[in-house]
């Protein structure tokens, strides 16, 4: 059997269960042998499927988003409250949310600097949302060195984190001089805050955000995650409001 073949095989057998609803009727009895056929049934069944997929080419790009929302909502489940449980103050929103919206961000992404009127907005809208920032510093030195200071302002009580972070992105790119700024700005103990950042709990914050991130198969920065949904990208007002609007959703 060559390569080709086998590929074609393997699609039409990861297909056959969302094929067999788009087929309907062109399978037929198909669909009886689906739960209880096998051997020659079964590949027979498969062979309809793929000839089937490969007159119609489009069912893949959705089929494969399917499959990628399943494993996505997968990894979100195993993450468990880890992800959604802040670091010290490091969130904004409502204490007691129904939903909480995770972001990934780093402090030199021009992409997350946009997004922070998004989220305030959706903070200033929703009473019953929280927003919950994990650092992931990936772009330069620079942005570990930010990361670690914002993980300091939040281990300085509710409502630091919030002011650094968005002093800190409105002050221009990261540069030591900006940080300290922007903690100047934020009403920090510099001081206390520069002993903070080099904390054995702050390294180990930003190694597990750095594994939830990995684990979830994230992309770059901003990513979002909302109930079970990964976002990627500065993906605006809108997006976010739906996929929040969505994880509220009953289940089942």
């Amino acid at each position: 059997m060559n390569a080709a073949v086998t590929e074609r095989r393997g699609i039409g057998r990861w297909l056959v269960p969302l094929a067999a609803g788009v087929l309907g009727g062109a399978i037929g009895a198909g669909g009886v042998v689906l739960a209880g056929g096998g051997g020659a049934d079964k590949m027979h069944v498969e062979t309809i499927v793929r000839d089937y997929v490969l007159a119609n080419p489009e069912l893949l790009p959705e089929a494969m988003e399917r499959l990628r929302d399943k494993q996505n909502a997968a990894a979100v489940a195993q993450s468990g409250n880890r992800l959604t449980k802040p670091f010290g103050g490091a969130w904004m929103g409502a204490a007691d949310a129904d939903v909480v919206l995770v972001e990934f961000t780093d402090y030199n992404c021009g992409y997350c600097r946009a997004s922070l009127p998004v989220v305030e907005r959706l903070v200033a809208e929703d009473p019953r949302l929280k927003v919950v920032f994990r650092e992931l510093p990936i772009l330069s030195e620079e942005s570990l060195t930010a990361a670690r200071a914002a993980l300091a302002a939040a281990k300085q009580g509710q409502g630091k984190y919030a002011a650094f972070h968005n002093a800190l992105f409105s002050g221009g790119p990261v540069s030591p001089a900006s940080v300290a700024e922007a903690q100047r700005r934020a009403g920090l103990d510099v001081a206390a805050a520069t002993a903070a950042a080099a904390g054995d709990d702050v390294t180990a914050e930003i190694q597990a955000n750095h594994a939830m991130f990995g684990s979830i198969g994230g992309s770059g920065t901003p990513s979002w995650v909302v109930g079970d949904q990964i976002l990627s990208g500065a993906v605006g007002y809108d997006a976010l409001k739906a996929a929040i609007a969505n994880a509220r959703k009953p289940k089942g």
